[in-house]
């Protein structure tokens, strides 16, 4: 599926894997943030950290009526304070969203896969 936006010249249409990428690179960006995880980890049989190339595999788009709601599977690293941490990518996911495509996140849900120690 895919998010139309409705214009004046016309319709805008941006996929899943568009929004994924978007999505990815804001969570990556916040300190705290290792990287993305696999949504099914058995499945895929990944414990590993996404690579830029994989991020929809860590993000689950849905669309609702006046927008998106999104599920963000991420790799926090130890010391940091996780709940701090989850409410930067919210922030800065739904900021994102709404700048570079003008999509609003009604949720932004955040999904800790795991925590890893980062060498000194």
């Amino acid at each position: 599926m895919a998010v139309k936006i409705k214009t004046q010249a016309g319709t805008i249409e941006i996929s899943n894997d568009v929004i994924a990428t978007v999505v990815g690179g804001a969570a990556t960006d916040i300190y705290g943030i290792v990287g993305m995880a696999s949504k099914n980890q058995i499945k895929d049989n990944v414990n590993d950290i996404l690579g830029k190339e994989n991020y929809s595999r860590g993000v689950v788009v849905r669309q609702e009526e006046n927008g998106v709601a999104v599920d963000v599977y991420i790799m926090v690293s130890y010391g940091t304070k996780i709940s701090e941490v989850s409410r930067n990518v919210q922030e800065s996911v739904k900021y994102n969203l709404e700048t570079m495509l003008g999509v609003v996140a009604n949720s932004v849900n955040i999904f800790i896969q795991g925590v890893r120690v980062q060498p000194e």
